[in-house]
């Protein structure tokens, strides 16, 4: 009956495929779950020293909109050694990636404003621009889930598009942005009249020895909007801390979307954040060794269970082709489900070029990855 009182655009969207699957886990029992990007390490203890003595020494009211100055400075700093340049004065602190995302769609997006996304890609950039009545449109990726330029350029010519999407590290893929890919994008993107919209809340778990970011090139700064954070970083997920980086003349639209809809990010967190992003980098590094590990692991079981995979470059996922087994995402990882008690993302939650494969998120222990391939391999023989 109350079905009609429901917004048009929130009914134009469904819940996260991701969010879906990892909901029928929870049914099966003894299922084991590669669902869920939650790195499986503690928040640094240093951070969670200083989120403990924030609360003892009662920082817990407001701070400003834009957060607290030591911790967007240390964020600048941060971002210097990547090579990308923001004052403290162009950083918002957000709660989480998510919230930054959808305050930045929210202050770029008008209805019927198009936007090109990636396929595959994170579910929810589709959702927040649909929630915001903005119409997506997709640009397609290669084999190995690099920028396929000859779809991006025909898109932009055709479609004009106000906004254009990226995320490196990427969710779901594990792809990078290599240097000649970065160029050629800036190349396009200082003709264009487009905003990007950089989306690099893994950018500390990049296994290659530079990292690469449209962000880095300053000629085009007015046209580049980071999101990122620190729930992957510092394995900080339910704390819910990220951070938004603009010129000014945009980051004071969003600071106005930010502020009416959350006032401020965790005053605790904040000073958590600051405290691992001073003193953490060696939990970070160990991590980061610990996804390589894994991920070799990963990689070298599903190629010899007769996958076709891509070697991840970043993130802790792994996004191979399923197509040697099925050709229905869905119906192949129910099965695995209900059979060999393994529950893995399908790839059609992530978008029309997502079916075909499946995501694994490698973000758990050795052991337990090793039992899942052994039950997966046992269903496939």
């Amino acid at each position: 009956m109350g079905e009609n009182k429901i917004a048009r655009n929130v009914q134009s969207i469904e819940l996260s495929g991701i969010r879906k699957f990892y909901n029928k886990v929870s049914k099966i029992e003894g299922a084991i779950s590669l669902t869920l990007g939650q790195p499986d390490f503690p928040v640094p203890l240093k951070a969670k020293e200083a989120i403990i003595k924030a609360i003892n020494t009662n920082k817990t009211g407001y701070t400003s909109n834009e957060g607290i100055f030591e911790l967007r400075n240390e964020i600048s700093d941060f971002l210097q050694k990547q090579k990308i340049n923001y004052n403290a004065d162009e950083i918002c602190i957000t709660v989480g990636g998510s919230e930054g995302l959808m305050d930045v769609f929210t202050t770029f997006v008008n209805s019927g404003d198009k936007v090109l996304l990636p396929t595959p890609a994170y579910p929810a950039y589709e959702s927040c621009i649909k929630l915001l009545g903005g119409k997506v449109i997709n640009y397609k990726l290669n084999d190995n889930f690099s920028i396929d330029f000859e779809s991006i350029t025909e898109a932009i010519n055709k479609e004009k598009p106000k906004l254009l999407v990226m995320s490196y590290p990427c969710n779901p893929t594990g792809a990078v942005l290599s240097e000649n890919d970065r160029n050629k994008l800036y190349e396009i993107i200082k003709n264009e009249d487009i905003i990007v919209i950089t989306d690099e809340m893994y950018s500390s778990l990049c296994f290659e020895d530079e990292y690469y970011s449209l962000a880095q090139c300053e000629e085009i700064k007015d046209k580049v909007v980071l999101v990122s954070g620190f729930s992957k970083m510092f394995s900080m997920t339910g704390l819910r801390i990220g951070y938004v980086c603009a010129v000014r003349t945009y980051l004071d639209s969003i600071i106005k979307v930010h502020q009416y809809n959350v006032s401020c990010a965790p005053s605790i967190v904040q000073y958590g954040a600051l405290e691992a992003l001073k003193s953490c980098s060696n939990d970070v590094e160990y991590m980061k060794n610990e996804f390589i590990r894994r991920r070799d692991y990963a990689f070298k079981r599903l190629e010899n269970m007769g996958f076709q995979v891509n070697l991840p470059k970043g993130a802790f996922y792994i996004f191979p082709s399923i197509n040697n087994f099925s050709k229905n995402s869905e119906e192949f990882c129910d099965r695995l489900l209900n059979n060999a008690k393994v529950a893995i993302v399908p790839g059609s939650a992530f978008g029309k070029a997502g079916e075909g494969h499946m995501r694994i998120s490698y973000a758990c222990s050795l052991e337990v990855l090793e039992e899942a391939f052994n039950r997966i391999e046992k269903e496939l023989k």
